[in-house]
């Protein structure tokens, strides 16, 4: 099948009457032109171009070539408006899931200077549409196509999407002040804190998630983790659940640091175990994140200070 550029030069000629008039039309030499014309002709095996002294004219089944390739050409400019509306579109809106300590406590400040940053630059700020939602819940709206991207703090990634590190974080094990466990010099270890009724996440949350994995990987796979003394939705409802001294929980650093400062909840040193987390955006289709608004907030997020 011929390529565009060389149906868009038969159509030339049957519209211009000449081989040579094509050629000025498109920005090309007339032997260029022939020379696009013998080659078509090889690679369809039909005679398209009739020459003579007087000039070139199409023959009868180039004259059928010619109508068939404007249809497609037709075709390929809707297509190409398409795609252009589409890009557009993408870079002027961005739908965003994210998982609730990245919605919560780095999303605000990544998309205030994202929009920031594109204001230097001269250019409007996309508008994006956040979902706040556990890290099961980001995947499900980025493979259903509810989201553009999302934000997860869970260990694994399913292989369906696509994914990259953009940031760290840390858990940390707390405790209210007049639980036994935040007297000085206290440590708790992996075995431990399996055997402990924890405030917990609600199942299908990032620290949830990675907490189980990383006790899995201290104390082996087939470790029996205690029933949560409590689950939330949310790390405030578990920061204000070990705030009113329910039980110790292990939460991300960042979202109990003001706590933290205050004395408001102590900090448990843990042994054997490692918190330590990578944030991962996530989306669909290729090993780059989609282009327009999404790569660039990626990119925005990647040259950016973030907490390790």
């Amino acid at each position: 099948m011929p390529d565009l550029a060389s149906l868009e030069l038969l159509v030339a000629v049957a519209r211009s009457g000449s081989l040579g008039a094509a050629g000025r039309e498109l920005g090309m030499t007339q032997q260029a032109a022939s020379a696009r014309v013998r080659s078509m002709e090889t690679q369809t095996g039909i005679a398209l171009v009739r020459r003579s002294p007087r000039g070139s004219t199409l023959t009868p089944n180039g004259e059928l070539v010619a109508e068939w390739g404007a249809a497609l050409l037709d075709a390929a400019h809707r297509l190409d408006t398409g795609l252009a509306t589409i890009r557009g579109e993408s870079r002027d809106h961005l739908a965003v899931a994210a998982s609730q300590t990245i919605a919560e406590q780095l999303l605000p400040r990544w998309l205030v200077s994202w929009a920031a940053a594109a204001t230097r630059h001269g250019a409007s700020p996309p508008a994006v549409t956040l979902s706040a939602t556990n890290s099961d819940g980001a995947v499900d709206a980025v493979r259903s196509g509810g989201a553009d991207l999302g934000f997860v703090e869970s260990p694994d990634v399913p292989s369906d999407l696509r994914s990259r590190v953009v940031a760290h974080d840390e858990l940390t094990l707390v405790v209210s002040p007049a639980h036994p466990w935040a007297r000085e010099g206290t440590a708790v270890d992996a075995a431990a804190l399996a055997r402990t009724p924890l405030v917990t996440r609600e199942p299908g949350s990032g620290t949830r998630l990675f907490l189980d994995a990383a006790l899995r990987a201290a104390l082996g796979g087939d470790v029996v983790v205690h029933a949560p003394a409590a689950e939330m939705p949310t790390a405030s409802g578990v920061r204000a659940a070990v705030l009113a001294g329910t039980a110790p929980a292990v939460i991300s650093r960042l979202a109990v640091a003001d706590d933290i400062a205050m004395r408001r909840l102590a900090v448990v040193p843990t042994i054997g175990l490692d918190l330590h987390r990578p944030l991962r955006a996530v989306w669909v289709g290729g090993a780059t994140p989609p282009a327009g608004a999404a790569r660039d907030l990626v990119e925005h997020i990647e040259g950016t200070d973030n907490p390790d």
